[in-house]
């Protein structure tokens, strides 16, 4: 697989990696299964998909413990990716970034990893009861310390700023520019998808001018643009998508011109080519400091993500893909 680099320090990667979440949090829970979740990571990590994506968060706790299974057997095969900050409740999450926090966050995550390094450890939120910079500055000494080797940022605030009218990721930018005078941001990590475009605006380029790797999630808008979801199928209530505004039977009915147009690129492509590769492939496109993270808990869906990495969109496909019509039922 073609490999490109995130941050200054050089870490090399495969161009599309793997979103661990959906193996155990956040999607259909009753799908979920250890072993085939196991054999998914294997499959993604012979494929060259080595960038491993996790956070304490998912389970809570259990999504690292899975990938530690994996690690213990093939860490100089990962590169191994998870994030701080958040805590689980019962019913709610809630940000904690305060340093003895971090500290003792992550050397759990190393033991639940089964590993002594954490390749890149990400601040997932800033905890608004603590100025970012101690948070940053908490994670850069663990990079000081050998546990970690470079730090990311995950963008925080999209939602709220689509309802206020503010610019998408202006909170993920001022945050950027803080911490950067703290210790050097290796890679951001935020939406970026087909029908979810608007990374390109502003934080893409404040990537690529500095260095800076971007970690595209949700580069298959939650799998709607891989073109197998039905509308009115519906989801569990523990599937996010069961409260997303763009997965109500009436707005994916509405955006299916979208997949329509992806599958019209992938013909041209080749018979075997799926829309999802095509959704995948344009991500790739959008620079070489971009690293796809699809999730998925099946090795049938990390095989067609991975051979995406190989597809290469034509200036007519980026063109169609552009001329597209804007996704419905989002927070604008």
């Amino acid at each position: 697989m073609e490999r490109r680099t995130i941050g200054a320090g050089a870490l090399a990667v495969g161009a599309v990696g793997l979103g661990c979440m959906p193996m155990s949090w956040a999607y259909s829970g009753s799908r979920q299964r250890g072993d085939e979740s196991l054999r998914t990571v294997h499959r993604a990590l012979d494929l060259g998909s080595d960038l491993l994506d996790t956070a304490d968060m998912y389970g809570p706790f259990t999504n690292e413990l899975l990938l530690g299974r994996v690690l213990k057997e093939r860490r100089a095969d990962a590169f191994v990716s998870t994030k701080v900050g958040l805590l689980v409740g019962e019913q709610h999450i809630v940000a904690n970034g305060r340093p003895g926090y971090v500290r003792r966050a992550c050397d759990a995550s190393l033991r639940r990893l089964q590993t002594d390094v954490i390749d890149l450890y990400q601040l997932h939120r800033a905890d608004p009861e603590v100025p970012v910079e101690e948070t940053w500055g908490a994670m850069a000494e663990l990079v000081q310390a050998g546990k970690v080797r470079a730090l990311g940022l995950c963008a925080v605030g999209a939602r709220g700023g689509r309802r206020s009218g503010a610019g998408l990721h202006d909170g993920t930018l001022r945050q950027l520019q803080r911490v950067q005078q703290v210790f050097p941001v290796a890679a951001v990590e935020a939406e970026l998808s087909v029908w979810s475009p608007e990374a390109q605006r502003a934080l893409l380029p404040w990537c690529a001018a500095r260095g800076v790797g971007f970690l595209a999630a949700m580069p298959l808008g939650n799998g709607f643009l891989t073109g197998t979801q039905t509308p009115g199928e519906g989801f569990e209530p523990d599937d996010v998508r069961a409260r997303h505004p763009r997965f109500t039977a009436e707005m994916m009915a509405a955006n299916q011109p979208i997949v329509a147009g992806l599958r019209r690129i992938a013909r041209r492509h080749g018979e075997h080519v799926t829309p999802a590769q095509v959704a995948l492939a344009w991500v790739l496109a959008q620079g070489r400091h971009v690293v796809a993270l699809p999730g998925t808990k099946r090795q049938r869906w990390a095989v067609e993500n991975a051979a995406a990495a190989g597809l290469r969109l034509t200036e007519q496909d980026l063109a169609e893909v552009a001329g597209l019509p804007a996704a419905q039922g989002s927070w604008d």
